[in-house]
């Protein structure tokens, strides 16, 4: 493990900015049309449960980071599998998003740039924050967090001076019942964003005070599902259902709406900032965690050494992985939700709390104490 420590407040600010990420950018919970808003509340509620399975190993084995105690649990052989499958899950994700904000980036202003420079241009900067080390990285976030606070709730502001905002559009509530809204929950928003903290399991063992780990990692989970709730509700109240669900960046052709007193207009910048630093932290925690297990696994004591040629990888991937946007957004709803995500972020994680459960009672039987009290 790199020799860092970062403070609660930093935790929750870089929890926060995980969560918003690509979900500010791309189409959210669109399949429950009018009923995103809930949907994406649903999956914030469903999403808290595998919080508690990564707090829960982390509470067993609070030093180590999880390509290390993976194999305390199901053994080397196994253990060390499992960890190379989460370190290409990581490494996957962090293409995933690089290859999101390349396509947004291209549509919005520089269509005729290539989508690789676009992407080795994000890559560049990420690659050399995380040779920095996570306490860099997360004083970063505290810096870019008030900004992001600024952007969205001036741009909230002027969306509803604007006059924009017609809650109609949100109406009729559950016309098609309560079933559209728990199926997209469930396939969609359980895994994206909320499930993605799977990923703060490799950050919690860099906390200098353990015991706000949950605290921190609650009210970041609520509070980035309430801000992406309302993105929700304003973007369906904007532009109607028919738009959202024809736009691929929701957001953007909302803050593209905005007209004041006719002259204060074309504000995409607001949209621009405030995306590409959510995209930037995500990208950064998830290729963080990539190559810090990688250096765990391999016993790599200068962990820094792998940024490059890894990020080198990342870039590559994130430009073969789809042939096109479409055939990318279509990749990461239809596929990536069931095959990735479901045994990443629920099963692996919670077979290896009941087998550490067992464990530990095993050994605290043997000798006559508490789980808790063999733990410490």
């Amino acid at each position: 493990m790199e020799q860092a420590k970062i403070s609660t407040y930093q935790l929750f600010v870089l929890m926060f900015l995980f969560q918003l990420g690509s979900a500010i950018v791309i189409p959210l919970a669109v399949g429950a049309k009018q009923d995103a808003w809930l949907a994406v509340l649903l999956g914030m509620i469903v999403g808290i449960v595998p919080f508690f399975i990564y707090y829960g190993l982390y509470q067993y084995y609070p030093n180590m980071l999880p390509t290390g105690y993976v194999e305390k649990i199901v053994g080397k052989v196994l253990g060390r599998v499992l960890s190379l499958l989460y370190i290409l899950y990581f490494s996957y994700l962090t293409a995933r998003v690089l290859r999101d904000f390349g396509e947004m980036l291209l549509s919005f202003a520089y269509m005729e740039t290539p989508l690789f420079l676009a992407n080795a241009l994000l890559m560049l900067v990420v690659v050399y924050t995380v040779r920095k080390g996570i306490e860099v990285l997360a004083r970063t976030g505290e810096l870019l967090f008030a900004m992001i606070l600024l952007l969205s709730n001036t741009g909230l502001l002027l969306i509803i001076f604007s006059g924009l905002i017609d809650l109609n559009h949100l109406k009729p509530i559950l016309e098609e019942g309560f079933k559209p809204v728990v199926r997209v929950a469930l396939t969609e928003t359980l895994y994206v964003p909320f499930g993605e903290v799977v990923v703060f399991a490799m950050i919690f063992p860099y906390l200098n005070n353990p015991k706000k780990a949950k605290s921190a990692g609650l009210l970041a989970l609520v509070l980035s599902g309430a801000a992406l709730t309302i993105v929700t509700v304003v973007n369906i109240s904007v532009l109607g259902v028919d738009l959202v669900l024809r736009s691929p960046f929701p957001l953007l052709s909302t803050i593209q709406s905005i007209q004041i007193a006719n002259f204060l207009e074309r504000l995409d910048v607001y949209y621009m900032l405030g995306s590409i630093i959510g995209i930037f932290f995500k990208i950064s925690i998830y290729f963080y965690a990539a190559v810090i297990g990688t250096a765990n696994v391999f016993n790599v004591k200068q962990s820094s050494q792998l940024a490059y040629p890894i990020g080198i990888v990342i870039l590559f991937l994130s430009v073969s992985i789809a042939s096109n946007f479409p055939e990318h957004v279509q990749e990461g709803l239809r596929i990536v939700p069931l095959l990735l995500h479901l045994p990443f972020q629920i099963i692996i994680p919670l077979l290896l709390l009941i087998i550490a459960f067992m464990k530990r009672r095993k050994i605290s039987k043997t000798r006559g104490q508490t789980p808790s009290a063999v733990n410490r």
